[in-house]
């Protein structure tokens, strides 16, 4: 596995192998858990060359949130992705990225600004401005997000089809833990007592999930039933339960043929995230999976 820190030294990389190689791209803030792993097999299973960044982005954390505290072990990274054959791992610093007089930053307009946009204020510009100039750097056809952070994930869509990115997003499914809980690296701030506690923000969403199934569209049954569920659990603070558009992201009073259930909660001090997909008619989602520049399916 070559590591790569210097970013002109990668795109002189990424600008050789483009030439005849697919390349796939998998961004993260390291403290890899298993779903980033499916994310970077999914890279293999599709591209030639893969290339795995972390670096955790200072510009995407609130003044009070824990820029400071996120988990980091390098090490173990470096580790887990060498298992997976990672060809480049791209570890530039934070100097590298964000020079003194860096002035520029991009945003979504709109879009930011639902679910998680509401308290985190900025954190969806330091997103969409790091995620612009990785892909101006790392030069992917492909890259590869997590339906966990939905909302992230369809911003990033937005921005590469505003901006005619000649870059495809494909989205992966949200990878659980075996009680439900959805994988991220915060889960290690939570103590047994709070993890316990953490998983019936999965059994919320499942309890909106089985509403709509039997028939449910009024996005504020759904919303009353998972908040019932999640006001009884002591210690659990819920941020926000929405109901909102699958492309859009704002917010249903009534689902017709799909919606996003999304939940915001905080446990002690972790803030942990979650959703679940609603649609009414069954398809093959492996047609939702690859969207160019234009927002057209492979």
């Amino acid at each position: 596995m070559l590591i790569v820190r210097k970013i002109r030294e990668m795109q002189s990389i990424a600008e050789t192998v483009r030439k005849d190689k697919i390349i796939g791209f998998v961004p993260t803030m390291g403290f890899l858990h298993e779903g980033h792993l499916s994310l970077v097999r999914k890279s293999k299973e599709m591209t030639d060359v893969t290339v795995v960044s972390i670096f955790v982005n200072p510009i995407q954390f609130g003044p009070n949130e824990d820029f400071e505290m996120y988990p980091r072990d390098l090490e173990r990274d470096r580790s887990l992705l060498e298992k997976e054959k990672v060809d480049v791992l791209f570890i530039p610093e934070k100097d590298e990225m964000y020079g003194e007089d860096y002035k520029t930053y991009v945003r979504v307009q709109e879009m930011e600004d639902y679910l998680c946009g509401k308290t985190r204020k900025g954190h969806f510009q330091g997103v969409a401005t790091v995620v612009t100039k990785l892909f101006n750097i790392v030069k992917p056809h492909l890259a590869f997000f997590g339906q966990k952070d939905y909302q992230q994930l369809k911003i990033i869509e937005k921005l590469v089809r505003d901006l005619n990115m000649d870059v495809n997003i494909v989205a992966c499914p949200t990878i659980r833990e075996p009680d439900g809980l959805a994988m991220s690296s915060r889960n290690t701030y939570l103590s047994q007592e709070e993890r316990k506690k953490a998983q019936h923000i999965y059994m919320a969403l499942i309890k909106a999930e089985e509403l709509f199934k039997k028939g449910e569209r009024n996005a504020k049954k759904l919303v009353e039933e998972a908040r019932n569920l999640l006001s009884s659990v002591e210690g659990l603070e819920i941020e926000y339960i929405s109901v909102v558009d699958c492309e859009t992201l704002e917010e249903l009073e009534w689902i017709n043929d799909s919606g996003v259930v999304a939940i915001a909660c905080r446990i002690g001090k972790t803030r942990l995230i979650d959703n679940t997909i609603l649609r009414r008619y069954e398809h093959d989602e492996s047609h939702d999976e690859i969207k160019d520049s234009q927002g057209k399916g492979y």
